[in-house]
């Protein structure tokens, strides 16, 4: 892939997600599988021209349906502190969701139900950046409380679930 064809937009949110055909859905299975594989070689897999497989992978690039991104494990490249922490909101979730995901550290967001109103993957250098992060998420309007569950060893980590 050329360097503007890999990066990837920020995924859409709060939208339909677009109608993808049989194709499309095998395009993404073989970058699930390997998202390095090229273009020609998932073309040969779903049975279309190597264009042709560029143009639809950029479409769904476009339209955040996928992110071609590098995965690592992060203790490995020197953050010793992963966190999941719950989150218990007063107000619009969705602005303090929101808030929180514009946070430096913060990986993943999303709102939930049941005991937490929030989970948020937090990433860190160190115990004391773990805890500004920690204490710029409770600084949030909106947040009520937090609980933390720090990882202690990464054991999976997998986004090969393929397609419906």
């Amino acid at each position: 892939m050329t360097e503007q064809e890999g990066k990837s937009p920020a995924p859409r949110r709060n939208h339909a997600a677009p109608v993808l055909d049989e194709t499309a859905k095998r395009i993404i299975e073989q970058l699930q599988e390997d998202g390095r594989r090229s273009y020609a070689a998932i073309g040969k897999a779903v049975g279309l021209s190597e264009a042709a497989v560029r143009q639809r992978v950029q479409r769904l690039l476009e339209t955040g349906v996928v992110q071609v991104v590098g995965v690592t494990d992060p203790m490995m490249l020197g953050f010793s502190r992963q966190a999941m922490i719950g989150v218990r909101c007063d107000g619009d979730l969705t602005t303090v969701a929101d808030t929180i995901a514009e946070l430096d550290g913060c990986e993943y967001v999303v709102v939930t139900a049941g005991s937490f109103d929030v989970l948020v993957e937090v990433v860190a250098e160190n115990d004391e950046r773990l805890l500004q992060i920690l204490g710029a998420i409770r600084a949030v309007e909106g947040v009520r409380s937090t609980e933390s569950f720090l990882y202690l060893k990464l054991r999976k980590q997998a986004y090969a679930w393929g397609t419906r």
